[in-house]
């Protein structure tokens, strides 16, 4: 068995900079962050050089969307950093923090509602960089989904956002067609025609989206772009399905104010080493939820940010 010579406050301070211990080895996999999943040409081939030149030619990519470099050296850990650099890439992901969006691929699929690339960047620059030095409870995980079909699951993520497509029914202009586009192509069946009226189930609609623009009376014309919020969900040892905020955010600020509290209120009400579900299972879920649709959180955003609290977060990668 090999020799380990690397200390573990030296390995605690580079996973921080995202270089996790290969097992029994002085290596190390540099985590590269991508802000969305999505990386250039010239990106990708600086990864693939640097994979060749600091580690062991070898390049993964997690669940997270991030990009692991294999068997890279202590010693060569910061001239790694240095060659990734140069094309805008940096390190990191890893901790009791806000750790990096997931996203779908938004408005290049023929179902998304959302532009989750565009979304998750703001995401990422308003609350990976702009959160990277507060620490919580434990690890924050965020994810962005262009529509219901759920494609990177965000109700077992922190914090999940679905693009949503409400559909503006004008009643007036219905004919009460015997075969009705809008309820043959609604994939959950909320739109029924009743007594030659058609009805949409609100408690069924999913906000997909599919029915507008599909009749030809013009009774959905048009919809209204929103983002729905689950918190408290989870993947791992322990499952936790997120729960959704009544309120669909039709303001794009709205929704990403909902996402500072959630982090505020985390680090605030959270108990070190307990994921955001626990929290709110621990002080209830409609007290929680009251907290994110008011603005007593930010109020006292600087004092929360300022606190003494979890200077030894309950994250372990």
């Amino acid at each position: 068995m090999a020799t380990l010579t690397i200390s573990p406050e030296e390995e605690k301070r580079v996973k921080a900079l995202g270089f996790l211990s290969n097992k029994g080895t002085d290596n190390f996999s540099g985590r590269i962050i991508t802000k969305n999943g999505k990386i250039t040409a010239e990106q990708q081939i600086c990864i693939g050089e640097a994979a060749k030149l600091f580690g062991n030619g070898v390049v993964t990519y997690t669940t997270r969307l991030t990009v692991e470099v294999q068997g890279i050296p202590f010693e060569k850990i910061e001239d790694f950093r240095a060659y990734l650099a140069k094309s805008g890439l940096q390190t990191g992901g890893t901790g009791s923090k806000v750790r990096p969006v997931v996203s779908c691929k938004g408005t290049t699929c023929q179902y998304g509602l959302i532009d989750t690339f565009a979304l998750s960047e703001e995401i990422h620059d308003r609350f990976y960089e702009g959160y990277r030095t507060v620490k919580l409870p434990h690890k924050f995980k965020i994810a962005v989904g262009g529509c219901p079909n759920n494609c990177v699951k965000p109700d077992l993520n922190d914090i999940g956002i679905i693009g949503q497509m409400i559909p503006d029914y004008d009643e007036d202009s219905c004919n009460g067609c015997k075969k009705c586009s809008v309820e043959n192509v609604c994939p959950v069946k909320a739109a029924k025609v009743v007594d030659g009226v058609l009805e949409i189930d609100e408690e069924k609609c999913n906000n997909c989206g599919r029915c507008v623009g599909t009749c030809r009376f013009d009774a959905i014309e048009d919809g209204t772009q929103g983002y729905k919020i689950y918190i408290g969900g989870r993947w791992g040892k322990s499952i936790a399905q997120g729960r959704a905020l009544s309120k669909v955010f039709t303001d794009k600020e709205d929704a990403l104010n909902a996402i500072e509290k959630a982090i505020l209120l985390y680090r605030e009400q959270g108990k070190t080493g307990e994921r955001f579900a626990q929290t709110i299972d621990r002080i209830g879920f409609e007290n929680v939820e009251k907290q994110l649709l008011s603005d007593e959180l930010f109020e006292r955003k600087q004092e929360i940010l300022d606190a003494k609290l979890h200077e030894t977060g309950g994250a372990t990668c």
